[in-house]
């Protein structure tokens, strides 16, 4: 089992011990879940702030398509790579949701021989920390109505907070009470997910939660979650699950998995406690932004690495063939079938990433997640490609063969990290909200224009004065707000249709037409193919 686990002396060292032996890390910083799962006291930071950064890289990747793209095999790969090559490593990534796991996307722990360990306690319960989360959340919606029943001291005559939930239910999208009008989101939507995965310890957190806008009074001033008197039991809640999570992937590469905020509603990265204290342990991080550059790039360049000690180095696009002949027109029926005319029309979508990402005046590098069906021509047309645009692409076959899989990647990663160039950001936060959001949609997406309701628009000059980061919920499908439109559209129309103000997250969430807070689930999701047996050990995962 895990310690039979051997390092790269050949001697056996269980998981704990690397933690200690190899990470540095002192032993009353640990906490035990188990022989595989950890936590790490965010105290360890008072301790190793003297320590050098390491280099931070960003792992991104084109829109994605039903035929996956492989991203978080990739980060993990990567890191097995680099490791590979005597480098000190470390993952930072996000704790997957029960609501894709058992709906159309799966696990999110990696595939192959680049997986999280271990991998089936990671997609479920693993320490907790989504539970605490939607147990605090759904504490204050108690409160507020517990408060509203026994007299409604503060006149609260409106409620913004709405309930969590870690599971697609489209019915819960609207619900009546004995009290007033409600709603469910997904926990990973969250308001409270999003600060958790933004505090910088828990004084922070502390803060951020006192500042939660629970609502209006009669008055049209704002409520505050600590004018209800409940910070500290929500805390107590959360004292815990701000604590980061360490795990391995196979080979034994250290992984922060922590904090799980949707890439498309919120701003899709793991915690800022998690990263920086990777970064002080390890030379070289390779982190995760959800879905693709035009995403949770531009969130965690904006909204995440402000509070980082050291900004991302170079951004990594994957793409797979199939996934660029899907953007280029072809149909799930005849991926396997050689089409050059596909798949050059599909790399339109990863150049807009590139494009992107240079925006920014960030190096890049495309990494090619190789599925055994790519055929040698395809792999070649994609490497002429880029040399004749100047793109640096390398293949990643760590889904096959891990780290072996993923040296060459490494090698052309840490050789643009040697020419890394300084990080431009695309708006200030002093500017107007709707500017802010008017350029991402027409830099980054590629918008023709941006139009606003009313609603959005009054709530927009509501919070005029608050230098926030905006945060664009829209569809990951595409760049545009429609999911259907692939590779890379133009003179589209961007949509807003609300704005909700998230003052614990400190953010300006922008709703696009058609975006829900709470998903459904899939015709026929993933948890209907699950089987277990009489001794509840699992027989069929997906």
């Amino acid at each position: 089992m895990y310690n039979d686990i051997k390092d790269k002396e050949g001697e056996k060292m269980n998981k704990y011990r690397y933690l200690v032996e190899n990470l540095g890390i002192n032993e009353d910083e640990i906490i035990s879940y188990g022989n595989d799962k950890f936590k790490i006291s965010p105290k360890i930071l008072n301790r190793i702030e003297n320590k050098p950064n390491g280099n931070l890289i960003l792992v991104s990747a084109i829109n994605p398509t039903s035929s996956g793209e492989g991203k978080t095999t990739v980060s993990i790969g990567l890191a097995q790579g680099l490791k590979k090559i005597g480098k000190s490593v470390m993952l930072a990534l996000r704790e997957p949701s029960l609501g894709p796991v058992f709906g159309l996307k799966g696990g999110a722990t990696g595939g192959g021989v680049s997986s999280l360990e271990p991998a089936l306690d990671i997609d479920l319960h693993f320490t907790g920390d989504l539970h605490a989360l939607t147990s605090a959340n759904n504490l204050l919606s108690a409160v507020i109505d517990n408060h509203i029943h026994f007299g409604n001291e503060l006149k609260i005559k409106e409620v913004y907070w709405q309930r969590a939930m870690d599971m697609n239910d489209r019915s819960l999208r609207s619900i009546e009470t004995e009290i007033r009008t409600d709603k469910f989101q997904i926990t990973a939507a969250s308001e409270m997910m999003a600060i958790l995965a933004l505090a910088r310890d828990f004084k922070d957190l502390r803060e951020r939660v006192s500042n939660i806008v629970i609502g209006i009074n009669e008055e049209e001033k704002l409520i505050h979650a600590k004018d209800l008197g409940c910070v500290d039991a929500i805390l107590l809640l959360l004292k815990d699950a701000i604590k980061p999570n360490i795990v391995f992937a196979k080979e034994m590469v250290p992984a922060f998995v922590h904090a799980g905020p949707f890439a498309n509603i919120a701003h899709g990265c793991s915690s800022v406690i998690a990263t920086n204290t990777a970064l002080k342990l390890a030379d070289y991080v390779v982190t995760e932004a959800g879905f693709g550059a035009d995403l949770g790039m531009e969130k965690f360049l904006h909204i995440k690495q402000p509070h980082l000690y050291a900004g991302a180095k170079i951004v990594v696009v994957v793409a797979t063939i199939k996934a660029l002949k899907l953007h280029g027109g072809a149909n799930e029926d005849n991926l396997l079938s050689v089409n050059f005319d596909a798949l050059e029309k599909g790399l339109s979508n990863l150049e807009k990433h590139l494009e992107n990402i240079k925006t920014f005046n960030l190096k890049s590098v495309v990494a090619i997640n190789k599925f055994h069906t790519d055929t040698l021509e395809e792999i070649e047309f994609l490497r002429n490609w880029a040399v004749k645009h100047n793109y640096k692409v390398e293949l990643s076959e760590a889904y096959s063969l891990g780290g072996l899989g993923a040296e060459n990647l490494a090698k052309l990663v840490i050789s643009e990290i040697e020419q890394a160039t300084t990080f431009k950001p695309l708006y200030n936060l002093e500017e107007k909200h709707q500017d802010k959001i008017e350029r991402i949609a027409k830099t980054l997406y590629g918008a023709k224009e941006v139009i606003f309701t009313k609603k959005a628009l009054d709530k927009l000059n509501a919070v005029k004065d608050f230098n926030y980061p905006v945060c664009i919920a829209k569809t990951p499908l595409s760049l545009s707000g429609d999911p259907k439109l692939k590779g890379c559209p133009k003179d589209f129309t961007l949509d807003i249709s609300d704005v909700k103000i998230s003052f614990g997250a400190k953010l300006i969430v922008t709703l696009t037409k058609g975006i829900n807070t709470m998903p459904g689930l899939n015709e026929h999701p993933r948890a209907l193919d699950i089987r277990v047996d009489d001794e509840g050990e699992l027989i069929i995962w997906y």
